[in-house]
């Protein structure tokens, strides 16, 4: 169908969307389109399109821009689906626009039940589709099938209790015939949770609680009832592999955040890994990054799957650049440890035992006088996106780098819907989560940085320092590009193999989303948003 065709249908409400399961499996296949949160189920957030390239890239200039009608922060990643693209103005406004030219087509408003206060803001990261439905999670935790014809709403189903602090904030992830979704509110003493919902009628198909119960495993990690109100948010979306049939999610902090006395234990899962069974949700394995987190260290990153060759044999892994300022290699098959370094000054623990369990530095916890700790407490880096390339066989991470936070340990009683932080912050550079939480700061050689490891070594091959820090991921091409933002207002494009600076435009406010790629009649486009608008570039 060629475009003229394809924009036609939309007006006319008979687009023949039907974006299969097998095609989301396949999406390397069809680059010009980007069918899930992080471009495929393996969540490397890279393109195989090659029209822009190190040589040319210089020649890029914006095709259009949207401006939302939101002044909420735009953290959303667009789908493209054969020209058209889907995207979430925040919080909950789904809109379907012409990839070419970001005219508006339809917008579908959800006005939320009850009013929502998450943790960080009414945000929201996107979408996924599946057949002719869009999926959104919503602040307020409803989840809704939207058709993507019309803009229509089909069903809507309520998840949890927003009163209790209960929200939804990232893009669900289609696995066959299930929308996966997992629940956001750990700063609040929820009990998180992942669940699946058949993809046609919205009921709910299997739960698997990130904070086990009595008789569960994993329970007896918490002590004195102190599951009831464990934490265990989700806010990013997982990855999953088709071959192993196995989905995988990082799990939020502790409740609560800073003081871990009402909670003694390991408190699993929080700060984990967490394999399940997509098909009934069962636990297959997990790693815990982070025992006992008192630091707010959410393992809620994207699990970026990878196979490659490992000390000499082929080996399916999981790569993760984690809050706590530790990259990661793990064996996906079976959760097996296999390499962990620090890619930012650390100096809470020092080391791994035989099992991988990271070794604490005493006396590096809150306290009552506070304790400098490093990284600070919005980490080494958090939720937005890292990329890898095979084949530059580089993993990129956005970080702040020798960044520290002053922890306070102060006494804090739950009551359900209110904050439970055991904390009291105070930023000196706005990076604190919300309003409340540890003295925040960057030392003087602090900065945001895009930073490429060598997976196999957990070595830093080269790093490009920002002038601020940055919310922003990262895509990478097959033409070894790499494109990210900061928060100082500029979207650039680096060399994937060596971080050389190649191409930078002003855009007017802080880039906080992942950027992706996609092509209409063989025309190669970058869209990214930045303060409170979305932007298309392309060559000219």
């Amino acid at each position: 169908m060629n475009l003229r065709v394809l924009l036609l249908a939309v007006v006319t409400g008979s687009l023949p969307a039907q974006v299969s399961f097998d095609r989301i499996l396949q999406a390397n296949q069809e680059p010009q389109n980007w069918l899930t949160y992080s471009g495929t189920t393996m969540s490397q957030r890279h393109t195989p399109l090659t029209q822009i390239t190190p040589q040319n890239v210089k020649n890029l200039e914006m095709q259009w821009m949207y401006q939302a009608r939101s002044l909420e922060k735009f953290e959303a990643t667009p789908l493209v689906v054969d020209g058209i693209m889907y995207t979430v103005q925040a919080p909950n406004d789904v809109m379907a626009l012409d990839a070419v030219t970001g005219r508006l087509f339809w917008m579908y408003s959800y006005a939320p039940a009850v009013e929502a206060r998450p943790c960080c803001g009414r945000v929201n990261r996107g979408l996924a589709i599946l057949g002719d439905t869009l999926y959104m999670g919503t602040i307020d935790a409803h989840l809704l099938a939207i058709d993507a014809k019309n803009g229509k709403p089909l069903w809507n189903v309520q998840v949890a209790k927003p009163q209790s602090g209960y929200a939804l904030t990232h893009a669900p992830l289609v696995v066959k015939d299930k929308v996966i979704v997992g629940t956001a509110g750990g700063e609040f003493g929820i009990r998180g949770y992942i669940a699946a919902y058949d993809a046609k009628t919205g009921r709910e198909v299997w739960r698997f609680y990130t904070i086990p119960g009595p008789g569960e495993p994993g329970h007896e990690t918490w002590q004195n009832d102190a599951w009831k109100t464990g934490g265990g948010s989700v806010w990013v979306t997982g990855s999953y592999d088709p071959d192993l049939n196995l989905t995988y999610w990082g799990i939020g902090n502790p409740g609560p955040d800073w003081n871990g006395d009402p909670r003694p234990g390991d408190n699993l899962y929080t700060d984990s890994v967490v394999a399940l069974d997509a098909d009934t949700g069962k636990l297959k394995w997990y790693y815990q990054f982070s025992p006992h987190d008192e630091f707010d260290y959410d393992s809620v990153q994207v699990p970026v799957l990878a196979d490659m060759d490992w000390q000499g044999r082929a080996r399916k892994v999981m790569l993760w650049a984690n809050r706590n300022g530790l990259f990661y290699v793990l064996d996906r098959t079976t959760g097996q440890f296999l390499l962990g370094k620090p890619f930012v000054k650390v100096n809470w623990m020092d080391g791994f035992d035989e099992k991988g369990r990271p070794k604490r530095v005493a006396g590096k916890t809150p306290s009552a006088e506070g304790t400098q700790i490093f990284p600070g407490n919005q980490g080494g880096t958090n939720w937005y996106s890292p990329s890898y390339s095979a084949r530059t066989g580089l993993f990129y991470i956005p970080s702040w780098v020798e960044y520290d936070s002053t922890y306070f340990k102060i006494p804090a009683e739950y009551k359900e819907g209110e904050r439970y932080t055991a904390g009291a912050p105070r930023s000196t550079i706005g990076g604190s989560n919300a309003p409340g939480g540890p003295l925040t700061r960057l030392d003087e050689e602090g900065h945001g940085a895009v930073r490429a490891m060598d997976p196999k070594t957990g070595a830093m091959k080269w790093e490009f320092k920002m002038a601020d820090v940055t919310d922003a991921g990262i895509l990478t091409t097959d033409s070894d590009l790499l494109f990210t933002g900061g928060r100082d207002g500029y979207f650039f494009a680096l060399d994937a193999r060596n971080g050389e600076l190649l191409w930078k435009v002003t855009i007017g406010g802080r880039a906080q989303n992942g950027p992706m790629s996609y092509s209409v009649s063989g025309k190669q486009y970058v869209a990214f948003a930045a303060g409170n608008s979305l932007f298309s570039y392309a060559l000219k």
